[in-house]
């Protein structure tokens, strides 16, 4: 077998692989006694079979499929000894002859290749990096935010914004009187913060123990079903037949009272024995605030990373046409006929993947298992952050990010998010900052697409 390789152009190739019988009738041959073994044929048991029925039956298609596996085989190994940097895979060329007759054969790859990239990556190069100032009102916002979310549920003796408010609820007639035979829910529970309607909302302000209010259910959840059957006790079907006022006997009224600010509250807002006393506690506020921050500050520079590299390289020489064809033989929604558009989707982020490879080749930037397993982790983390910070324990997280990295598609997923990571720590290290100290109102701003 012979295999050669001609570059045509800056990112074209062409790969031939010439194929003679001494090359594949072994194979061929141990692949028909295979055969042999395990097929019958009529009036003959397996094993039992003339060598030239099997032949004959199956040799064409054994040829056949022997052939293509030589040379696939052929093609990528050549690619991956001589490390060849190819873009998609190979794509035969349409004049390639296959004479299945033949004894010799000759076929034609054509090859996408990878430019050439100078790395950009430099102390020449500038790039804008935003710290986000932590202020006294981001801080005072966060702690009554925490107190809020752990206060407590106590008896009020009237309503209040975040009030719940239980009672009976009783359905009238149109005159203001009890309806015969109508809905009628003893342990009724309303929150009128909840309500969609102001006028309704109104309705409940300043109320006592002991008051009545007539309010109309179908107007607080703009008469969604699934609100309104929840609030009467009754089926969706038959929330039609009951839009008119109801009576509300407040019964009890039950109002939220921030947590206050002790051991108790502490370890549940920042975890256990992160802060003894206020001032810990605000620091503690102000640390957790701070890390937000340059995790927001740290995804802006990968964006400015990222179109400075872009802006230096420029517009990268790629296989275009090869590409192509070989997008339409995936066969993956992508046709002769919208191949263009769909090219001109990807190609940004392709040749965004091409630069960002050989970056971290220059830098030598690897991806380690532990890499994968942190990314998971990280992921995790992220997830349980809802459950506040008690649920963030490292036997929890690392249980589930094991879980998570079981999985190939969560694996690659991970994988390219590690080599981003990494690939943007070394940019970071390696080009100019510009830092520049700014407010979450600038840095807000600076998502906020300029005006044509």
């Amino acid at each position: 077998m012979n295999v050669n390789f001609e570059k045509l152009g800056n990112v074209n190739g062409e790969i031939t692989v010439t194929i003679e019988a001494n090359d594949y009738t072994d194979k061929i041959s141990k692949q028909l006694k295979e055969i042999g073994k395990k097929h019958a044929e009529p009036g003959f048991r397996p094993g039992r079979v003339p060598a030239g029925l099997i032949a004959k039956k199956y040799g064409t298609a054994v040829k056949y499929d022997v052939v293509n596996k030589e040379v696939a085989d052929a093609v990528f190994n050549y690619i991956k000894d001589n490390k060849l940097q190819v873009l998609g895979q190979p794509v035969p060329e349409s004049d390639n002859a296959f004479d299945i007759n033949n004894s010799d054969f000759t076929f034609k790859f054509k090859v996408g290749l990878a430019p050439e990239i100078a790395n950009p990556v430099n102390k020449e190069l500038h790039v804008p990096y935003y710290n986000i100032t932590v202020s006294d009102d981001m801080v005072n916002e966060q702690v009554e935010g925490l107190r809020q979310r752990f206060g407590r549920q106590v008896p009020g003796e009237e309503t209040e914004p975040n009030a719940v408010i239980k009672g009976t609820i009783t359905e009238l007639n149109p005159d203001g009187t009890v309806k015969e035979d109508g809905v009628v829910v003893e342990n009724g529970i309303i929150a009128p913060m909840h309500f969609k309607n102001e006028d309704q909302k109104k309705l409940f302000e300043a109320k006592h123990p002991g008051d009545s209010v007539v309010f109309n259910p179908a107007a607080t959840c703009d008469a969604n079903p699934v609100e309104l059957s929840s609030m009467l006790n009754i089926d969706r079907d038959q929330v039609e037949d009951h839009k008119g006022d109801f009576r509300f006997d407040i019964k009890e009224i039950i109002v939220l009272r921030p947590a206050e600010l002790d051991q108790e509250f502490f370890d549940n807002a920042v975890g256990k024995d992160k802060a003894h006393n206020e001032e810990e506690f605000r620091a503690a506020i102000k640390e957790l605030l701070a890390l937000n921050l340059a995790n927001d500050s740290n995804y802006r520079f990968t964006i400015d990373a990222k179109d400075a590299v872009v802006k230096t390289v420029g517009e990268l020489e790629l296989p275009v046409e090869i590409l192509k064809e070989f997008l339409i033989r995936q066969g993956e929604g992508i046709t002769a006929e919208n191949v263009e558009e769909e090219f001109g989707k990807m190609r940004s982020q392709l040749e965004w993947d091409l630069v960002r490879d050989n970056i971290a080749s220059q830098f030598d930037v690897k991806v380690e298992e532990e890499d994968i397993f942190n990314e998971a982790r990280g992921v995790v983390a992220r997830q349980l952050m809802q459950y506040g910070p008690n649920a963030l324990s490292e036997e929890i997280v690392d249980k589930y990010a094991q879980e998570v990295t079981k999985d190939a598609k969560n694996r690659e997923m991970l994988y390219q998010n590690a080599l981003n990571r990494k690939t943007f720590e070394v940019i970071k290290e390696n080009v100019t900052l510009d830092n520049k100290d700014v407010t979450v109102e600038e840095f807000q701003k600076l998502f906020v697409p300029a005006e044509a």
